[in-house]
């Protein structure tokens, strides 16, 4: 117990009475050293925002300067608040269990040293989340997530991809720094204020068990109410809570990572959260088959399945799909960046068929293959390459594979990674060329050998896929352009920052391998298509950045496109392939949510896209954004606006969520009735 001392003068009438007030006017010495064992928290917490902070600082350019100081002081409240809530969970045990014990008078110096050891350990495990948390961060502009689980087979190829990337490790630094630092301060208070700090000794028992429980219940009413993060009687903090501004950044500032990580996996593990229920499925049907002008066909197994009957002979050109591993169209001069760090895609962009409205259905590399390669949504937090049962999908693959096609797919890493090799080849891929095929040498980092090595080694495979008389379908995923950035000796960049540096390897290691093709017979009978993974968080304005969806979508082929041209239409990964099929003038059943960007016909009102924990939805003035946790934000986003029109455009807000959540509720009953 810690005394509270009193002067003489206040204290001499009670020395010979019956209480013995001093001694009672004295706070129990585990509320104490819990007391001061959350100040060492909350600190620490802090600190890992200040290093968020400093590392995302260009985006307090978005804030006016002169509310930037008071928004800034605003999103560390709230943060203070969301720490005590985490904080509020970590000491609510201790204070449970030293309450009875110090109402009972037990004071066992194990079980004292047994709860530091937990609380340690507990404050350790929180601190390594925001460690994590910040690079996680700095590549989503988004908090961790339960979605780190989607990747629990593949930790060792993600602990590879960290360590070797040195400017991944600003989140570990930090966090071991931080863990000897609160080991030796909790340590200190530890002994000073529990371990070592004996019991006082009373005369009246019953006067200190009663302000002993009554106090320590006054400390659990004040922690109650700090894991509720509030004290409305309907609702607890919620990440909603968060969004108390107009600037993205600000809003997510507050946020503590151990709380958002947390709860996405509670939620996710609620029945609700496996397969989504936005509205009902035989309404969002309908309203799909409106949408895509979907005609009635009683042989069709599939309410959205649709034949395609092209007017024109089958092209039969080979189809080589390069998917760009996070290569936003900010990246292109074409799109507004300064840097000319795309040169070559700048150039086939005006030379081919350039659509400049597209984007990806998801921020994850699984999301951009599936949604590529088979044209469905994603769908929240849902890995479909990771199902158990590794169901066919309708596709890219299979749909050629049925003309005569040989298909293949290059990454240039482990194709394990995400279950992609698994999945495609369960779709009709027959080989997957990936690590284990390239040379040991030319290995660079954990994402495998460079982009333009993964080119060379497919060119002979090519070429005796050629020969064999028949066209191919070869699709390749590049992976230079993802941390850890490793720019081969043999390039030589302009650009100062790796950042960048990277981003005009990525062109150039493209532009060598259309002209190694140019030099091949089966080139001018070839499609060459390029579209990105996912984008970049780049100038992020939103918080759902709309770079981190906004792609490059290109066709080239100087034999067959004989001029260029560029489409100002809406449309989305999961259009490229109905688009491909449409060019190639094959026959096919369409059991997808895509359509034929060049059919006059089929045209998007609005396009719609995942990132996790939300979705947003674009049309060609509006982006709708729809939170799981918070409001929903309308936007003008063409000019960067960051003011809520959704109470000026109720209607128009309605219509696109309406789109959108038709387009993911046809695609869950789809995946529930294996219709896929």
């Amino acid at each position: 117990m810690i005394d509270i001392k009193l002067p003489p003068a206040a204290r001499n009438p009670f020395e010979k009475g019956f209480l013995d007030l001093p001694k009672l006017l004295t706070i129990p010495k585990h509320i104490v050293y819990l007391f001061f064992t959350y100040l060492l928290g909350i600190l620490l917490f802090t600190l890992f925002r200040v290093i968020l902070l400093a590392t995302e600082y260009k985006h307090l350019d978005d804030i006016p300067s002169p509310e930037r100081f008071t928004i800034l002081l605003k999103a560390f409240f709230m943060g203070f608040r969301f720490d005590t809530v985490i904080s509020g969970y970590i000491l609510f045990l201790p204070l449970l269990v030293l309450s009875i014990t110090s109402s009972l008078r037990i004071d066992n110096k194990i079980l004292n040293r047994i709860i530091f050891v937990y609380l340690y350990i507990s404050y350790l495990f929180a601190f390594l989340i925001c460690g994590i948390d910040i690079p996680y961060f700095n590549h989503f502009f988004s908090h961790l997530s339960s979605m780190v689980f989607t990747w629990i087979d593949d930790a060792g190829f993600l602990l590879k991809m960290i360590f070797q990337d040195i400017k991944l490790w600003w989140g570990f630094i930090p966090f071991i720094i931080f863990a000897v630092a609160y080991y030796l301060a909790a340590k200190k208070i530890a002994n000073n204020t529990l371990i070592e700090k004996p019991l006082p000794t009373l005369n009246n028992k019953t006067a200190y068990l009663a302000v002993n429980i009554g106090l320590s219940l006054a400390a659990v009413v004040v922690l109650f109410i700090g894991i509720r993060g509030r004290v409305g009687e309907k609702s607890p903090i919620k990440i909603g809570t968060a969004y108390f501004c107009d600037y993205a950044f600000a809003n997510q500032l507050g946020l503590n990572p151990v709380y958002t990580f947390f709860h996405s996996y509670i939620n996710s593990l609620q029945p609700e959260n496996q397969a989504i229920h936005l509205m009902d499925s035989q309404k969002a049907i309908e309203n799909v088959r409106r949408y895509l002008n979907i005609p009635e066909d009683t042989r069709q197994q599939s309410p959205i399945a649709r034949n395609i009957t092209p007017d024109q002979p089958p092209l039969n050109a080979n189809v080589v799909l390069i998917i760009m591993e996070g290569l936003s169209a900010a990246h292109m001069k074409r799109y507004g960046n300064p840097d000319n760090l795309t040169p070559f895609l700048d150039r086939i962009a005006d030379r081919g068929y350039c659509f400049d409205h597209i984007y990806t259905a998801g921020i994850h590399t699984f999301n951009g293959v599936y949604a590529t390669l088979f044209s469905y949504p994603a769908i929240r937090k849902q890995h479909p390459l990771k199902t158990v049962s590794m169901k066919k999908n309708s596709g890219m693959g299979a749909e050629l594979r049925k003309h005569g096609y040989s298909t293949i797919y290059f990454t240039t890493h482990d194709d394990q990674f995400d279950n992609i090799g698994g999945f495609l080849r369960a779709n009709d891929f027959e080989r997957i060329v990936s690590l284990a095929d390239y040379p040991g040498d030319k290995r660079r980092s954990t994402l495998g050998v460079p982009d333009d090595f993964m080119f060379d080694f497919s060119m002979p495979i090519l070429d005796r896929l050629a020969k064999k008389g028949k066209p191919f379908l070869a699709v390749m995923m590049t992976g230079s352009n993802h941390r850890p950035f490793i720019v081969p000796e043999y390039f030589k960049p302009w650009s100062k920052e790796q950042e960048k540096q990277i981003v005009e390897y990525s062109d150039w290691a493209l532009q060598k391998f259309i002209r190694m093709a140019s030099q091949r017979g089966w080139f001018k009978r070839t499609l060459f298509v390029f579209i990105s993974d996912h984008g970049l968080a780049i100038n992020a304005v939103y918080d759902m950045p709309l770079n981190l969806n906004h792609t490059p979508f290109i066709i080239f082929s100087p034999r067959l496109i004989k001029e260029g041209r560029h489409f100002t239409s809406l449309g989305g990964q999961i259009d490229v392939f109905p688009t491909i099929m449409g060019l190639l003038n094959f026959p096919y059943v369409n059991n997808t949510l895509g359509i034929d960007l060049l059919k006059e016909k089929e045209k998007r009102p609005y396009i719609y896209f995942s990132a996790d924990d939300k979705y947003g939805v674009v049309d060609n003035e509006f982006y709708l954004i729809v939170r799981e946790e918070g409001n929903p934000g309308l936007y003008k986003y063409k000019t960067g606006d960051q003011r809520d029109y959704l109470s000026q455009y109720k209607e128009r807000a309605a219509d696109m969520k309406t789109y959108a959540e038709s387009m993911f509720q046809t695609t869950q009953w789809l995946i529930d009735n294996q219709k896929l």
